[in-house]
């Protein structure tokens, strides 16, 4: 049901025309029908942020959102002052069809950087949008379908807590996919009773321990946004760590489904790093290894190069993870193919048929540890940046 599985939301997603692929639905719209309208989010680092990333940061601020509206078949990012007028006009919009103020709208895009939407596409397909609401399972469907561009598949979630409150959600993302986010628009909703600080809390550990530890091409994007949406249509208040589990549990799958949808990939590929002297050590020991393209290539011709792994973890500043790399092991898929940083037993043992690949990194200097997600490079992932239409 994707982000109508919480109660106190509604959803639709329908062809307004913005996507240059026929037939395609191109935009959503998720409306929060309360009693509450809490919300935080989280966005791009990226400078070159799209015009409706600078309108809903700013929206959010007060933590009220009553609906978001999000389309595919266009970024509207490096667009200048009239992309953000865009944004503005497309709240607008919406604010009268849902009887809200403007400035508790959230406004989502995605797809080709540096051209202006069809603002008459998507201004009629916001009157169709909402003429399509409903809390049904099938609008949630329909939601998700909408904001994909190179996805091949939607990605949901849904969870439910001890005593009933409920958590959904919905992302998309394929390629540009680096840390400090990714290529992604993601919406979760709940019905459990929180406050807007609650809910950025639990969102900002959320998302550090997801969305910012997956790379598929090492590409930071201009338009990523991930909004928590809460309704109270439950009448529950959860116990507080619960519910920050339930969005970390969330965030999670959906930054995994991310990973197993990467542009092409043919192996979805897991980087655990141990023994580090701190979780910020192993995350960048993690990053570095993940972000290689050589490697990536290696994985994909089913080759366990242990020697492109410790290459990318050598490229680690010893003030930001002190190692001996004479101590350093690296386990592909159980066998140990690189013993105290040299040859260990033949990488030929290694089983590369299985479409996820675990290689684990034990540095021997704490006990720390992190674990990123990354994906292969294909030649399908070539024919698709090749060819990217919105």
């Amino acid at each position: 049901m994707s982000v109508t599985f919480a109660q106190g939301f509604s959803a639709a997603g329908v062809e307004a025309g913005i996507s240059s692929i026929k037939g395609k639905k191109d935009l959503a719209l998720v409306v929060n029908d309360g009693p509450l309208d809490a919300a935080a989010g989280v966005f791009t680092a990226n400078r070159f942020c799209a015009a409706p990333v600078q309108w809903t940061r700013k929206i959010v601020a007060d933590g009220h959102v009553k609906a978001v509206i999000l389309n595919s078949g266009g970024a509207n990012a490096c667009t200048g002052q009239p992309g953000y007028e865009q944004s503005k006009a497309t709240a607008q919009k919406v604010a009268a069809l849902v009887g809200a103020k403007d400035s508790d709208i959230a406004v989502c895009s995605t797809g080709l950087i540096g051209e202006l939407l069809p603002l008459d596409h998507v201004l009629s397909g916001a009157d169709k949008a909402f003429a399509a609401l409903a809390d049904t399972a099938q609008a949630g469907a329909d939601a998700s379908h909408a904001i994909m561009t190179t996805d091949t598949k939607p990605k949901t979630v849904e969870l439910e807590g001890s005593n009933g409150f409920r958590v959904g959600g919905m992302v998309k993302g394929s390629g540009m996919i680096a840390p400090q986010l990714a290529t992604m628009l993601c919406v979760i909703t709940t019905d459990a009773v929180v406050s807007a600080g609650q809910l950025q809390a639990a969102l900002n550990t959320g998302v550090e321990m997801s969305f910012n530890r997956i790379d598929v091409d090492g590409c930071m994007s201009t338009n990523d946004t991930v909004l928590l949406l809460a309704s109270g249509a439950s009448g529950i208040e959860p116990d507080p760590d619960e519910f920050n589990e339930l969005v970390a549990q969330a965030t999670a799958s959906l930054a995994r489904q991310i990973v197993g949808d990467g542009e092409g990939a043919s192996h979805d590929i897991r980087v655990k790093v141990t023994g580090a002297t701190t979780e910020d050590a192993a995350l960048a020991c993690g990053r570095a290894v993940a972000a290689s393209n050589l490697l990536k290539c290696a994985i994909f011709g089913n080759d366990p190069n242990w020697g492109r792994i410790v290459s990318s973890l050598g490229t680690v500043p010893p003030e930001v993870a002190p190692y001996d790399s004479n101590k350093v092991t690296v386990d592909v898929n159980g066998v140990r193919i690189c013993e105290n940083g040299g040859a260990g037993r033949d990488r030929s043992e290694v089983d590369m048929t299985p479409r996820e690949v675990h290689i684990d990194i034990d540095l021997h200097a704490g006990n720390a540890e992190a674990t990123v997600w990354t994906d292969d490079l294909t030649h399908e992932y070539v024919h698709i940046n090749a060819d990217y239409e919105s």
